[in-house]
């Protein structure tokens, strides 16, 4: 059969009818008790009743509810419409209720995880639910996130472990076909199964135990971090995953989403054109009682213009009151409060209150608004709403005089298109304000306006009902009669509205480009609108002379993406200092994020603020959210959250780099103090006959990672730092070494390995030849196994925590207490296990009785534990100081620059510079179309007061967490000039 995407809200047909009526009517545990009474009946041995006395009443019941449940399905509706699919813009659809049809699209459509206001009621259906939203159709996989250390061990495991065994079986092979008499199949069978469990070692379950533990330590530290805390909002930094710390430290690219994330998306009405003439410069709103407290605007002669009724000025702000889609809520007199679709329409609508023309109220049909301290309602006859073709959004409108009015605001280069010539000279003036207003980043906007004949404006309106309730290419007739009447319109002026930085963007973008991690920003907003922000928070530069764009002007010629051209794409992006995407669908922005995983295979980090980011979030091999104003939805699907993106910078440079070198000391250190006592067994099995026999005591095996070892390498992987963080932010270049993998990789590994192999050398050989043909003081021989096995255990405990030392940067008192705690604990238990009263208890379990005071209490014993601790550590010291004074990395000059002056010197304080530009700034209208439909509506309900939550810290964010721009200085220029000061 052929599958379709009809949904039907009925729940039965005419043959499922009966069976599943009866079976939800017997569910009520009423009928089904009186279903039972019925059969008792019909059982004559115990019913003195007749059956149909029960069975009358039941069989009327059950009939009366199932006429009640068919006339209840049969006037449900049937809901016909497109397959699902992830296109958030479009939807076509039919709804047939009492065999009438009526028209869906995309304006009847509420998307999963939206919150729907302004309204006391609906009758509501779903259409798509679970994956087949077109939320989820855009949000991506959710995918189980590993770190690449994780893939790296798993590799590195297998290949360690299978070969090690391995070499001991061929070893031994060789060993027993020396040998005449024996089975060398059997024997050679049973050594290998042995031999896996002597060496089990190498890779112990406390390796991944200590893992867990570390990172989620290190998550500790992001959700305690105070300069990490918004106290404005009272949100602190969350890890809410503990398996990818490390990975912070590894970060390439970075992409961001870029309202809420990059700014903080609230606008505020900055500088205006009217009639040809600049405004803005700070005013006093206090001779208006309905201003609103929170506006600032910089020019009196503007507010002197409208006070004294200047025509064009009144014309501009009753033009902002009336051409729009906000809602008004007025909870006490004097109180309003606006809900907008977008904050830039907010701004405009609060612009005109607090210049008197405050729109109080609307209906369906009316907008009343208080101008000048007059009440004036105009009657609504028309919204030409917004989408992202036109570009621009008109009201027509009928004062109380009766004169008819068209408002049209909109982008500068499609306004322009349909003025009348007689405004070309006022263009020209306009234009260079655009211009001025566009090199301080601001969101431009042009208003305009057209005086309508009433006879043409009833042909008019009549011919736009006849579009608007057509159910075929209705959207192309609704645009040419707007095409239509939007034109010779009358320049008014424009609007420059700021969509402000997130405190510390420009600092935090400049501090990651500086530690190499590439950030490009996917937006779902205008070109126009991305650039200027691009300019503001310095991705983009005037210096940068090649500024182009790969653009198409139709949803089919934007095929960068497929397979045949993603690659080059993508070469020639990487190409670019910067990347700036413009108008992504979420969809969109997780094939960016997963087309650089694919190729440049490096770690890339996404953050966002909003549900449109998701996608992007879960493709990203690291997740953050931003807690803003779009809600918790980014937050929830990521895997870090906090609430400034000024935070990032820390949470890289600082959290990251610590949890990646901490990570990878530990790898290092852990894999070869194993893979020491390992080797270890490999040389003792030449001298046990290939036996399996262990060359230490089983409780020291026991103990030795349960105890011996584990506190000391997780204070190590704990508490260590190469430099503080306030040095971490002074040299950003410090982050390039993770980045490189440089830390912990195979090559690394193989020279712990080689590492491991020479100290297990020094650790078996040593003890050996100094223990062979010895005798005591009292000329008792010495040479035993137990005296033995405690001699090289005890070197090999004194030279794993002297390595550990060699490895420590940063001490603290915790540290210090877990490497003396262990070895005092190692040889507290050692004399303990090895006592007469443990043998005689647990005479089976702890054989090695008195051999402790016997063998500690000779001076050749510590001499032989000294000789092995200075052969193996010696080594390492003279190597790591070769390669400091002959090949010192990044992280050796900052430390040696740490021990001369203790703390970086504070930044300098730098004034943001202006930038002149002849780039234009677009109004960003929100994604999706207008809400012309909704305002013209009854649908008004007003907005609930949100909850308070107390605050979790009372300190305010530290002058470090205000994230002053930092000074840049290369190790070279900082050693020139520390050499010009000593000469």
């Amino acid at each position: 059969f052929l599958l379709n995407n009809a949904i039907k809200t009925s729940k039965y047909n005419i043959f499922t009818f009966l069976p599943l009526n009866l079976y939800e009517q017997f569910r009520r545990l009423a009928n089904a008790y009186f279903l039972f009474l019925f059969f008792l009946q019909l059982i004559p041995q115990i019913s003195s009743l007749p059956w149909f006395t029960t069975a009358v009443p039941l069989i009327l019941v059950l009939a009366m509810t199932a006429v009640k449940d068919a006339s209840d399905d049969i006037v449900s509706c049937e809901v016909r419409c497109e397959p699902p699919n992830n296109r958030l813009d479009k939807f076509k659809g039919v709804l047939t209720v009492n065999e009438q049809t009526y028209a869906l699209d995309n304006d009847k459509v509420l998307l999963r995880g939206c919150t729907l206001r302004n309204t006391e009621w609906c009758f509501g259906l779903v259409v798509f639910g679970g994956p087949d939203t077109k939320l989820m159709q855009n949000s991506g996989k959710t995918t189980f996130k590993r770190t690449s250390i994780d893939h790296l061990m798993n590799v590195l495991v297998l290949c360690v472990s299978l070969p090690s065994m391995l070499s001991h079986h061929i070893t031994f092979v060789a060993f027993i076909s020396l040998l005449s008499g024996v089975d060398a199949a059997l024997s050679s069978f049973l050594s290998f199964w042995s031999y896996i469990i002597v060496l089990n070692t190498v890779v112990p379950i406390s390796l991944y135990v200590s893992v867990e533990i570390i990172r989620l330590g290190n998550s500790f530290y992001i959700d305690w971090d105070r300069k990490m805390y918004y106290p404005k909002s009272d949100t602190p930094a969350q890890a809410r995953t503990t398996t990818l710390n490390e990975e912070l430290g590894q970060i390439k690219y970075i992409f961001s989403d870029k309202t809420g994330t990059l700014t903080q998306n609230i606008m505020t009405f900055n500088k205006c054109s009217i009639n040809g003439k600049g405004y803005g410069e700070q005013v006093n709103f206090s001779w208006n009682q309905l201003a609103d407290p929170k506006f600032v605007f910089h020019d009196h002669s503007l507010m002197e213009m409208v006070r004294e009724g200047n025509p064009e000025a009144q014309a501009f702000f009753r033009l902002l009151a009336l051409c729009h889609t906000v809602m008004p809520e007025e909870k006490r007199e004097g109180e309003l409060f606006y809900q907008a679709q977008s904050p830039d329409e907010g701004a405009l609508v609060t612009a005109a209150r607090n210049f008197g023309f405050v729109f109080r109220s609307r209906t369906p049909e009316t907008i009343t608004v208080m101008e000048m301290g007059n009440q004036v309602t105009y009657e609504l006859l028309a919204v030409l709403d917004f989408n992202n073709v036109r570009k621009r959004m008109s009201v027509i409108v009928r004062s109380p005089k009766g004169k008819l009015t068209l408002y049209c605001k909109g982008a500068d280069t499609i306004i322009y298109e349909k003025l009348h010539p007689s405004c070309k000279k006022l263009m020209e003036v306009t234009t260079g304000h655009l211009n001025e207003y566009a090199g301080d980043g601001l969101r431009t906007l042009v208003l305009a306006y057209k005086d309508l004949d009433e006879d043409y404006m009833d042909l008019w309106t009549q011919r736009h009902h006849e579009a608007s309730t057509a159910i075929e290419e209705r959207e192309e007739k609704l645009d040419e009669l707007y095409e239509e009447i939007e034109k010779d319109l009358q320049l008014l002026g424009a609007t420059a509205v700021e969509d402000k930085l997130q405190d510390g963007v420009p600092q935090t973008i400049e501090q990651l480009a500086k530690a190499d991690i590439k950030i490009w920003v996917l937006t779902g907003d205008k070109q126009e609108t991305a650039e200027n922000i691009g300019y503001s928070c310095n991705m983009l530069r005037e210096e940068m002379k090649e500024v182009f764009i790969v653009a198409a002007s139709t949803t089919e010629g934007a095929f960068a993406l497929e397979n045949n051209l993603e690659w080059e794409l993508l070469r020639t992006a990487c190409m670019c200092q910067t990347v700036i995407c413009c108008r992504v669908t979420p969809l969109q922005k997780a094939q960016v994020v997963q087309l650089v995983k694919k190729y440049k295979k490096a770690v890339t980090l996404a953050i966002g603020d909003g549900a449109n980011d998701v996608s992007m979030i879960k493709a990203a091999h690291i997740g953050v959210g931003i807690s803003g104003q779009e809600g918790m939805q980014a937050v929830l699907s990521s895997d870090y959250s906090f609430a400034q993106f000024r935070y990032l910078q820390r949470l890289l440079l600082v959290h990251g780099r610590w949890s990646y070198l901490r990570m990878c000391k530990f790898l290092r250190y852990f894999f070869y103090k194993n893979f020491t006592f390992t080797f270890v067994h490999f040389w003792y099995a030449f001298y046990c006959g290939f036996s399996a026999q262990t060359v230490y005591d089983e409780w020291f095996i026991t103990l030795y990672n349960l105890v011996y070892t584990a506190l000391p390498v997780l204070g190590l992987s704990l508490f260590d730092q190469d430099v503080n963080d306030r040095w971490s932010f002074q040299y950003p270049q410090l982050y390039s070494p993770g980045q490189q993998n440089l830390y912990f990789n195979k090559k690394v590994f193989v020279r712990c390995m080689m590492h491991s192999c020479y100290s297990s050398l020094i650790l078996f050989f040593i003890p050996w030849a100094a223990m062979c043909d010895t005798v005591r003081d009292d000329g008792k021989d010495v040479a035993d196994h137990q005296s033995f096995a405690l001699l090289v255990q005890s070197c090999l405990l004194i030279v794993v925590n002297v390595q550990l030392c060699l490895d420590t940067h940063y001490w603290t008192a915790v540290n210090q207490f877990f490497v003396w705690g262990s070895l005092a604990a190692y040889f507290a238990i050692t004399f303990t296990m090895y006592s007469n009263g443990m043998f005689f208890i647990f005479t089976s379990s702890f054989p090695f009785i008195g051999t402790a005071r016997n063998t500690l209490n000779q001076p050749n014993v510590w001499l032989t534990m000294f000789l092995t601790t200075l052969l193996c550590s010696l080594p390492v010291v003279a190597f790591r100081f070769i390669l400091i004074q002959l090949w010192p990395t990044i992280n050796d000059k900052v430390r040696h620059k740490v021990q001369k002056e203790g703390l970086p010197a504070p930044a300098p304080r730098r004034p943001p510079a202006r930038r002149i530009s002849t780039r234009r700034s677009g109004y960003a209208f929100s994604h999706s179309q207008g809400y012309g439909d909704l305002v013209t509506s009854r649908r008004f309900l007003l907005k609930r007061p949100l909850k308070s939550r107390t605050a979790l810290f009372t300190q305010t964010d530290s002058p470090l967490a205000q994230n002053q721009p930092q000074h840049y200085r290369t190790i070279t220029e900082d050693l020139e000039e520390s050499q010009s000061s000593e000469k």
